[in-house]
């Protein structure tokens, strides 16, 4: 009779938990990356208008670099190959993009070296299971 009961309770306290667990949860989207998606559906013409448009904090130039005394800029890459500064996201193919992402200063420091403290913006026209170089 007590096994009989204690399965009913566990039975009863699984029920109750299951109708209290949502059926999907949320994933907020990360915004260190912009996806080929939101680039079409919004339709830029550059890629900088696009960054501009949909995170324009990527674009920001930050402080002076105490070890260099010159100011820092936002360097980019496409495909693992250094462009330049922002300047250079005008020339870049919108219809070859697959994703863009967002490095911050220290992860792009830790990545490239010391000259990438105002952070990287990754360019990637290449599709890979998991997004990021």
């Amino acid at each position: 009779m007590r096994a009989s009961c204690y399965r009913s309770a566990v039975f009863l306290l699984l029920s109750a938990c299951a109708a209290h667990t949502p059926a999907a949860t949320h994933v907020p989207p990360d915004r260190n990356i912009i996806t080929q998606q939101e680039i079409i559906e919004r339709k830029f013409e550059t890629l900088y208008d696009a960054i501009q448009a949909l995170r324009p904090n990527w674009l920001l130039t930050r402080g002076v670099n105490s070890l260099t005394q010159n100011p820092t800029v936002v360097q980019v890459y496409l495909d693992n190959t250094r462009l330049g500064g922002i300047e250079t996201l005008s020339s870049i193919n919108l219809s070859s993009v697959v994703y863009i992402r967002h490095y911050d200063g220290v992860a792009a420091t830790a990545r490239w070296g010391l000259d990438h403290g105002a952070g990287v913006i990754y360019v990637s026209t290449h599709s890979e299971s998991s997004i990021g170089p």
